[in-house]
């Protein structure tokens, strides 16, 4: 009977929602990679829950993250044991890692050349390592100390920020030739590359920001900040700077470098990404073992995250793509 029939498919239609309430299912939400310097660990966050749900060791008193999606890795760097480990997303033991005699601190990957580079801070080097097996390749001379890294989104340069020598070294991402040497503001540490492809330092030691223009090496402009930015984010048509001494975020347009707004944070704002739908940046705080949430369409933070003891998150450190961790996950079990 037609009455029969109806309440079978009501039925079937109830089993299977019940089923997929327990199924695992796949957070569509990115995640954060926090290196917590004084815990020696890695926070992993799921950002639309706005909690830790992983904690893993990384011995070492890690600083230097960069994340790959297409890798689907995780690099970490830690300057006291001098080690560059790989990840996988999921967490776990490291797949590979390996000690670098020197100071290494910052690290960014090539995925599509399948390299890494991390930058050495005692030896005005930056090593090119294989992303896969971390094999050493071969050296890039810079200027002195090192700091921060960041390749460009086309792949076609490789940036440092050479703090010591107030400089950006800019070299071909193909080939590794140097490109440009560019003087900028006093102590650069933080560099990125605008989703346009020109490319910011933050200056430490002048509280500015440097505009470059990778191609031609010519300075472009510079950005008044607080006291000692650090790291460089990028949101819609703003550029967003975290500022260690004055516990805020600098908002400028990425476009005329004019100021914005001075968002306020929690304690000693260090690193700074970008949700991959460009509506949220995330901010780590060292002083606090938070992370501040801010809405890049409003310029107001809309919450707080604990994580580990002094996070880091020096590079980039946002992912994407989770694979097989699901929205149903537990908390995380503390080391």
């Amino acid at each position: 009977m037609p009455l029969k029939q109806s309440s079978a498919n009501s039925l079937v239609l109830l089993l299977g929602l019940v089923a997929a309430s327990v199924m695992p299912r796949p957070s569509l939400a990115d995640y954060a990679y926090v290196t917590n310097q004084s815990s020696s660990d890695l926070s992993v966050i799921d950002l639309e829950r706005m909690e830790e749900i992983r904690r893993v060791p990384v011995p070492g008193m890690p600083a230097g993250v960069a994340v790959s999606d297409r890798l689907h890795s995780v690099f970490t760097v830690s300057p006291d044991s001098k080690t560059l480990r790989r990840f996988d997303l999921n967490g776990g033991a490291p797949h590979a890692e390996i000690r670098l005699d020197g100071g290494p601190i910052g690290v960014a990957v090539d995925d599509t050349r399948n390299r890494l580079f991390v930058s050495d801070w005692y030896n005005a080097r930056v090593w090119v390592l294989g992303a896969d097996d971390l094999a050493l390749r071969q050296s890039l001379t810079t200027g002195s100390a090192p700091a921060g890294l960041a390749l460009s989104p086309d792949g076609r340069f490789l940036a440092t920020a050479d703090r010591d020598s107030n400089q950006v070294s800019i070299f071909d991402a193909e080939t590794l030739a140097l490109r440009h040497r560019v003087t900028v503001g006093e102590r650069p540490f933080g560099i990125t590359f605008a989703p346009d492809g020109r490319l910011f330092s933050a200056d430490v030691g002048s509280d500015t920001v440097t505009v470059i223009n990778p191609e031609s090496g010519k300075v472009l402009g510079r950005v008044p900040t607080k006291s000692r930015p650090y790291g460089i984010a990028f949101a819609g048509s703003h550029g967003f700077v975290t500022n260690q001494y004055d516990d805020s975020v600098s908002v400028f347009d990425s476009r005329t470098y004019a100021p914005v707004k001075i968002i306020p944070v929690d304690g000693y704002p260090e690193g700074i990404d970008t949700t991959e739908d460009g509506h949220h940046v995330i901010v780590a705080n060292w002083d606090s073992n938070t992370l501040s949430v801010i809405d890049a369409d409003t310029l107001e933070v809309t919450g707080s995250i604990p994580t580990g003891d002094g996070p880091r998150a020096f590079g980039q450190f946002i992912s994407s793509r989770r694979g097989t961790i699901f929205a149903g996950d537990s908390a995380p079990a503390k080391p």
